[in-house]
């Protein structure tokens, strides 16, 4: 299965170097020269020459692409990488695509709906979970809200606040 590590952003400087958008919580392996990676939209396969942080922003330059004009055509695009779906599920990452559709019960098993998505942030990421009256509900995904997420059961378990899936008293409309 293929998932997206990082979209590239603008050019850095004349020499084909570029910013990327980071949806990886592993750049330095993802990311480091010598990589190969699919695009999407398709632009054919671009590898890694070089790699490195700058103010908190990882620059990178493609063996394919070597000036700035070539790069700023790539603007936007995706970076894809294939996934190992048997890794070890032991570590607290998850792939967009293992979330969708799992069940969301709070931590005593009452239903709160599904996971429609995962929204990838720069400061967290957010889990989209459809709530069984329809709405919409975005979950912070931390430890103290999502205690538990349990892929070969298909669920996740969620401690919401008040309020987050239930209306609160005096919130009528």
């Amino acid at each position: 299965m293929e998932y997206v590590v990082a979209r590239i952003g603008r050019p850095h400087g004349v020499r084909g170097e570029v910013t990327v958008e980071l949806r990886t919580d592993d750049p330095d392996q993802r990311l480091a020269p010598g990589a190969v990676l699919r695009t999407e939209p398709p632009a054919g396969p671009l590898t890694v020459a070089s790699a490195r942080w700058h103010n908190g922003t990882l620059l990178l330059t493609f063996t394919e692409v070597t000036d700035r004009t070539a790069v700023e055509a790539l603007r936007d695009t995706l970076l894809l990488v294939d996934v190992d779906e048997e890794a070890d599920e032991t570590d607290d990452a998850w792939y967009p695509h293992q979330l969708r559709g799992l069940a969301a019960v709070t931590v005593t098993g009452t239903p709160l709906g599904v996971v429609a998505d995962l929204l990838t942030g720069a400061a967290q990421d957010v889990l989209v979970v459809t709530g069984t009256d329809g709405r919409e509900v975005l979950v912070p995904f931390v430890r103290a809200l999502v205690p538990t997420v349990d892929v070969r059961r298909r669920k996740v378990v969620l401690n919401p606040p008040g309020g987050l899936f239930a209306e609160l008293p005096g919130d009528e409309e």
